[in-house]
C-alpha cells in the first residue's frame, strides 16, 4: 500500500514539472496581453485630448511612453511594461516554436497554432512585441527610445521607395495593411474572438464587456490599420514618402473628415475599448 502511494506521489510531482513551463509560457502570455492593454488606453485617451484640442502629445506608442514617464515612478513603471512586452515576446515565440492550443477556425480541436501559416506569424508577431520591449526599455534607460510612429512610417516608405521595384513594394505594402485592418474589423465585427476565450462560467457581465470591448476595439482597431494603409499607397501612388502616415497622423486624420473631430473621438474610444479587451484577454483568454 505504501509503495503504492509513493509511486502515485511521484507521478503527480512528475506531471506537476511537466506542467511548469506551459504555466511560465501562460504567466508569460497574460503579462504580455496587460502590458499591450495599457498601450493602447493611453493611446486612446492621447487621441481623445487631440480631438477636443487639450494636449499636444503624440497619439502612438511613444506619447503613451512619455506619458508614463511623467508619471511618479515612472521609470519603473516604464521597466515594468518593458518586462510585460519580454513576456509577450517569449509567448509568441512559443507559440512560433511548438504550436498553441486555441482551436482551429472550424471549431475542431486541431491546434491551429500547428500549421505553418500561423507559427509563421507568430514568429512576426514575436519579432514585433521583441522591437517594441526593446524600443520601452531604451526609453526606461534614458535614451529617449525610438523616433515617432509617423517618423518611422516616413523613413520606411523612402527606404523601400528607393528600392528597384519600390513603388510596387510599398504600393503592396499598403494594400496589404487595409486588408489587415478590414479582416481585424471584420473578424471582431463577427465576434470570432470569443473562440479564443473561456466563456464556460463567465459571468453575464462578464461575457457583456468581453463582447463589447472585443468588437468595439477591434473594429477601431482595424480602422487606424487600413487607415494607415491608404496614405502608404497614397505615398506609392504620388512617389512621395511624405504621404505616409504613422499612427498619430493616422487618428489625426479621423478629425478632418466631414465628421470632424467626432469621428477621431469615437476612434479613440474604441482604442480605450481594445485595451479594456487586452486586460480582458489576460484573465479569460485561452493560452
Amino acid at each position: 500500500m505504501s509503495s503504492h502511494v509513493q509511486a502515485k506521489g511521484r507521478r503527480a510531482a512528475g506531471a506537476a514539472r511537466r506542467r511548469t513551463p506551459r504555466e511560465v509560457l501562460t504567466s508569460a502570455g497574460r503579462a504580455g496581453f496587460v502590458a499591450r492593454g495599457v498601450i493602447y488606453v493611453l493611446i486612446g485617451i492621447l487621441a481623445i485630448r487631440i480631438a477636443f484640442g487639450l494636449g499636444g502629445q503624440q497619439a502612438d506608442r511613444q506619447g503613451a511612453l512619455q506619458s508614463i514617464a511623467g508619471q511618479p515612478f515612472g521609470t519603473a513603471m516604464l521597466w515594468i511594461l518593458a518586462a510585460g512586452f519580454a513576456c509577450m515576446t517569449l509567448w509568441r515565440a512559443a507559440q512560433a516554436a511548438i504550436g498553441t492550443d486555441e482551436p482551429g477556425e472550424g471549431g475542431s480541436g486541431r491546434s491551429a497554432g500547428a500549421r505553418p501559416g500561423k507559427r509563421l506569424m507568430n514568429a512576426g508577431r514575436a519579432a514585433f512585441y521583441a522591437s517594441v520591449c526593446w524600443g520601452t526599455a531604451s526609453f526606461a534607460a534614458g535614451s529617449g527610445g525610438s523616433s515617432s510612429s509617423n517618423q518611422k512610417s516616413k523613413d520606411w516608405t523612402r527606404s523601400a521607395l528607393d528600392l528597384p521595384a519600390g513603388r510596387w513594394l510599398v504600393g503592396v505594402a499598403g494594400c496589404g495593411l487595409v486588408v489587415a485592418g478590414a479582416m481585424i474589423a471584420f473578424r471582431a465585427a463577427r465576434r470570432k474572438f470569443l473562440k479564443k476565450m473561456t466563456t464556460v462560467g463567465m459571468g453575464r457581465r462578464s461575457r457583456q464587456l468581453v463582447v463589447a470591448s472585443g468588437m468595439g476595439g477591434g473594429i477601431a482597431r482595424g480602422a487606424v490599420f487600413a487607415g494607415a494603409g491608404v496614405f502608404v499607397l497614397v505615398a506609392a501612388i504620388r512617389y512621395d514618402p511624405g504621404q505616409a502616415k504613422g499612427v498619430d497622423e493616422t487618428l489625426r486624420s479621423f478629425a478632418h473628415t466631414a465628421a470632424g473631430p467626432w469621428l477621431l473621438v469615437v476612434v479613440a474610444l474604441g482604442l480605450v475599448l481594445f485595451g479594456v479587451f487586452s486586460f480582458a484577454s489576460a484573465r479569460w483568454r485561452r493560452l
